[in-house]
């Protein structure tokens, strides 16, 4: 983990000087030649250079005349390249030096994030870990409230990578729930775990049958933001996708590969749960509850089968066409539970479809709902910020067509198009609050590393989420 700070009275012998024109470096900071040469690369149209006094490593990043939401991702991106950099040069601490329109804080938010590992399966762990551990930030235009929202968002989103990679031979439902508690424990937040006896008592029917091909039993989690001086009066409720390994069930993944990566199948609960202890260490003026249904999905002798009809929480008979449809199963009965709060708003997200992979590809979150068009600006705005985008798609009551079963109420599959909008409509049946279901299925996993994103889970929807509740207005 990359502490960020502020910057000492000490010296620090590795200085970043984050720039939009070289006239704002001083004589008293850089020699002739230095600011000669850095002038030559000025014209070369350099990102960074690096100027290395042998007692000293400086940086120069050249940054943008506007803060904007590119020059913000751009500035992220830098700072992938300079935390490798760093670390290669064995840097144990740096400081950011800020003579910019307050670029400085995407460029230590990108090298924060760029510098997470999961070691935790090595023998050599020691010998990998990277060597930076500190970022001081001299930056005028950041208060020390910004600095530590800066630091639990990076906190929050590497810690929901941790869970992501984790196997499910560590994180099974009982050992996510766990997770929960220690995180509420250490950010402030109520945690309440329900075990399968008190599952059953509530007849999450969806939660069950999912969880009956497997010998390990299904969680259900609560975690509770409530500060003294809420700005709403009704809470916001996230609801996270809990699926801690996924084979299909008894419809098994047909493709080769395709269960490599389903540990990743609960992103959306990582996701929630990372935000709210964000949420929570900084203390934001909303009410916030998550919930996250929890189980894998195997296919076990007693394991739910196609043809079968469940019956859900609220009473809903479902018809299972396919128990690989099994996120959208166990959702269903966490939006039914989450009326008794009478939200002022329910979101979910989860890695719920190929679909939205096929829509969109990894560049984005699929977003839809029946929620106020001023929540979709919102969120709109708060994954530009993070560079944790989402894109709308219709809701039209057209695509509930596509789940009317012939014996039951509903069926868990649609049609052969649109699967990411008919699973949403599935979904909003079990609410009758505003909605919005967010699909995170494509950026949730990283094939390889790029940029700060590195190999695996990429915690992606915590630092949106953040920002989104920071900002919430109904």
């Amino acid at each position: 983990m990359t502490n960020i700070k502020q910057a000492p009275k000490k010296d620090v012998s590795t200085k970043i000087y984050v720039v939009s024109d070289l006239k704002k470096l001083t004589a008293k900071e850089f020699k002739k030649e230095e600011r000669d040469y850095l002038g030559t690369k000025l014209k070369e149209d350099f990102s960074y250079t690096t100027i290395n006094r042998y007692s000293e490593l400086i940086y120069v990043v050249k940054s943008g005349k506007d803060l904007n939401f590119l020059n913000c991702e751009k500035m992220r991106q830098e700072g992938a390249k300079i935390a490798k950099d760093l670390n290669s040069n064995k840097i144990k601490e740096v400081l950011i030096i800020d003579r910019s329109a307050g670029e400085s804080y995407s460029l230590s938010e990108g090298i924060a994030l760029a510098n997470y590992q999961f070691l935790k399966y090595f023998t050599d762990a020691k010998k990998k870990e990277n060597s930076l551990k500190t970022i001081f930030m001299d930056v005028p235009t950041l208060t020390a409230a910004d600095l530590k929202h800066l630091s639990y968002k990076v906190e929050a989103n590497l810690w929901a990578r941790d869970m992501v990679n984790e196997p499910l031979s560590f994180l099974t439902a009982e050992q996510f729930a766990k997770e929960f508690k220690s995180q509420g424990k250490k950010a402030g937040f109520k945690v309440t775990v329900f075990n399968k006896k008190k599952i059953e008592s509530l007849k999450m029917g969806g939660l069950l049958a999912v969880n009956k091909g497997s010998i390990d039993p299904p969680t259900f989690t609560i975690m509770e933001h409530k500060p003294a001086k809420a700005r709403n009066k009704q809470p916001l409720v996230l609801v996270g996708k809990g699926v801690v390994y996924d084979t299909g069930g008894l419809s098994l993944k047909p493709t080769a590969n395709s269960m490599d990566i389903m540990k990743c199948d609960m992103g959306g609960a990582a996701a929630v749960a990372g935000a709210m202890y964000a949420i929570t260490k900084a203390n934001l003026p909303v009410h916030v509850i998550a919930l996250v249904p929890a189980t894998d999905n195997r296919p076990s002798g007693n394991a739910y089968a196609p043809g079968d009809v469940i019956r859900m929480m609220d009473g809903t008979r479902v018809e299972v066409l396919n128990t690989d449809a099994e996120g959208r199963m166990i959702l269903a009965d966490a939006l039914c539970y989450a009326k008794k709060y009478k939200p002022e708003l329910v979101i979910d997200m989860a890695t719920l479809t190929g679909a939205a992979i096929r829509a969109i590809g990894s560049n984005g979150m699929v977003i839809m709902g029946n929620a106020d068009d001023k929540v979709f600006e919102q969120i709109e705005f708060a994954g530009h910020m993070t560079h944790e985008r989402t894109v709308r798609f219709p809701f039209w009551d057209d695509y509930a067509d596509q789940i009317k079963s012939k014996i039951a109420d509903i069926k868990n599959l649609g049609g052969a198009n649109a699967g990411m909008i008919t699973a949403g409509k599935f979904l909003e049946h079990f609410t009758d609050h505003p909605y919005v279901h967010i699909d995170i299925a494509a950026p949730a996993w990283n094939d390889a590393a790029s940029g700060y994103l590195s190999h695996g889970g990429s915690g992606n929807g915590v630092r949106m989420m953040f920002e989104f509740v920071k900002n919430y207005k109904k």
